[in-house]
C-alpha cells in the first residue's frame, strides 16, 4: 500500500493530466488512505506538509501572502483561499529565519488565528467549510496543484529569510496613520458617498492636493538624509469584470502621482512602482476612484436612451476607459499645480533650485526600478468600442472625480496577450 506522501503525489499528478477518470480514482485512493489505523491522519498531514513547503518556495519567487490569497480565491474560489490562508499561517509559525514586520502585517490582516494543532488544520478547515471528505480532499488537492504552479513574479521587498528581511526599511507601502492621510481618506470617502457629482470632484480634486503636498515634503525630507533605500512596490487587483479599464485607472493613478505601473493580465494584478508615500495614495485614490467610476457608470446606464445600444458590456468597457484617462488627467493637473506652488515657495526661501531636481532624481530610480524588474515591458493600445459609452464616461469624469488626454497605456509583462 502506498504512504500517504505518495497518495498525495499521485493525486495531484492526475488532477494535472487530463484524464477525469485517474483523477477521481487518485482521489478515492486519498479517501481510503494509507489502510493503517490513522491512515486518514496520514493523509491529512502529507497534504498540509507538501501546501506548507510549496508556499514557502514562493515567498523567494517574487509572491506575498496576500497574492497567493488574492489569486487563490480568482482561480478556486473563498474556500480554497481560507486553505491557504491557514497553511500560510502553519508556515509562518515554521519560519525558523528572519521575517520582516511588514509580513506579518499581511498574515494579520488574513488570518484571524495563528495557533493551534497543526495535524487538525484540514480537519478543522473542512468542519468550518461544512465539507464532505471527499471534497474537502478534492479542494485540497486542487489548492495544492495551483500553489505548485505559480511562476515567479517580481520581488517587490526582501522576503522571509533573506538577509534583507529584518531590515525595518520603507520600501513598501507604509500604512501609517497619519494625520494627512486620515484627512485624504475621510474626503475620499465623501466623494465615495455623495450623490452631488460636483462635490465629488471637489472632494477627490482636494485630496490629491494633499497627496501631492506630502509627497514633496517626503521627497525633500528623504533629500535631506543618508537613507539609501530604493522604490518599493505594490499589487492592485485588476480583476474582471473590465479588467482592462481597471487596469488603465491604475496606470493613470499612478502616473499622476510620480509611480510607474505594469499590468499583469493573467495574473489579475497591476503592479505600482514607487516611494513609499507615492505607493499608499495611489492605493488609495484607486480603490476610492474604482468606487467613484462603478457608481457613475451605473447611473449612466440608467440614463441611456432606450435602444441605443445593444452591447452593455461594450459600453461599460468604453465608459470606464474613457473616466480612467480623464481622471488621470485631473489628477496630473492637481499634482502639477501642488508642484508649481511648492516650487515657487522654495524660490521665494532660496531654495529654487533643490525641489525639481528632487523630484527628477525620484522619478528616474523608478524608472530604473522598472526597468530592473520588468524589461523588455509591452505596451497595450486602447481602442474604443462604443462612442457614446466613451462620451459618457469623458462626461462623467468631468463631472464627477477629477482632467486627461491621454498618452500613457498600461504595460504588460512580456509575453502576456493583449486583451481585446
Amino acid at each position: 500500500m502506498p504512504d500517504a506522501d505518495e497518495l498525495v503525489a499521485n493525486a495531484l499528478a492526475a488532477v494535472r493530466g487530463t484524464d477525469v477518470r485517474q483523477a477521481e480514482r487518485q482521489l478515492d485512493q486519498l479517501m481510503v488512505g494509507t489502510g493503517a489505523a490513522d491512515g486518514t491522519t496520514a493523509v491529512d498531514a502529507a497534504l498540509l506538509r507538501r501546501l506548507v513547503r510549496g508556499l514557502g518556495r514562493l515567498w523567494p519567487r517574487g509572491w506575498q501572502p496576500v497574492d497567493v490569497d488574492r489569486i487563490t480565491g480568482r482561480r478556486l474560489d473563498a474556500r480554497a483561499a481560507r486553505l491557504v490562508r491557514d497553511a500560510m499561517a502553519v508556515q509562518r509559525r515554521d519560519q525558523a529565519e528572519p521575517v520582516p514586520a511588514w509580513w506579518d502585517d499581511q498574515l494579520r490582516e488574513l488570518v484571524t488565528s495563528q495557533g493551534g494543532d497543526d495535524r487538525k488544520v484540514l480537519a478543522g478547515w473542512a468542519t468550518r467549510e461544512g465539507l464532505d471528505r471527499a471534497d474537502a480532499l478534492r479542494t485540497a488537492v486542487d489548492t495544492l496543484a495551483l500553489v505548485e504552479s505559480l511562476p515567479p513574479i517580481a520581488v517587490l521587498r526582501p522576503p522571509p529569510g533573506t538577509s534583507g528581511a529584518a531590515l525595518p526599511r520603507a520600501t513598501g507601502t507604509a500604512r501609517s496613520g497619519s494625520p494627512m492621510l486620515d484627512r485624504v481618506r475621510a474626503l475620499l470617502a465623501k466623494a465615495e458617498s455623495t450623490t452631488f457629482p460636483a462635490e465629488a470632484e471637489a472632494l477627490t480634486g482636494k485630496a490629491q492636493e494633499l497627496i501631492a503636498r506630502h509627497s514633496i515634503d517626503e521627497a525633500l525630507l528623504a533629500a535631506g538624509s543618508e537613507r539609501g533605500d530604493l522604490p518599493g512596490g505594490v499589487r492592485l487587483s485588476t480583476d474582471a469584470p473590465y479588467a482592462g479599464a481597471k487596469a488603465l485607472l491604475v496606470q493613470e493613478v499612478a502616473a499622476a502621482n510620480r509611480c510607474e505601473a505594469v499590468w499583469s493580465d493573467d495574473l489579475g494584478f497591476a503592479t505600482v512602482l514607487g516611494w513609499p508615500a507615492d505607493l499608499v495614495a495611489v492605493e488609495l485614490l484607486y480603490t476610492s476612484l474604482l468606487v467613484q467610476a462603478t457608481a457613475a457608470m451605473l447611473r449612466g446606464r440608467a440614463e441611456r436612451r432606450p435602444g441605443s445600444g445593444r452591447r452593455t458590456k461594450v459600453w461599460d468597457e468604453s465608459f470606464l476607459n474613457a473616466f480612467a484617462l480623464r481622471i488621470g488627467e485631473r489628477l496630473r493637473a492637481a499634482t502639477e499645480a501642488a508642484t508649481d506652488a511648492a516650487d515657487q515657495a522654495a524660490a521665494e526661501t532660496a531654495g529654487a533650485e533643490r525641489l525639481l531636481p528632487v523630484l527628477a532624481a525620484r522619478s528616474e530610480a523608478v524608472r530604473e526600478r522598472l526597468d530592473t524588474l520588468f524589461p523588455g515591458v509591452t505596451r497595450h493600445r486602447l481602442s474604443v468600442r462604443d462612442a457614446e459609452g466613451w462620451s459618457s464616461g469623458t462626461s462623467a469624469a468631468d463631472r464627477a472625480s477629477l482632467d486627461v488626454g491621454g498618452g500613457r497605456k498600461p504595460r504588460q509583462v512580456p509575453g502576456r496577450p493583449d486583451p481585446r
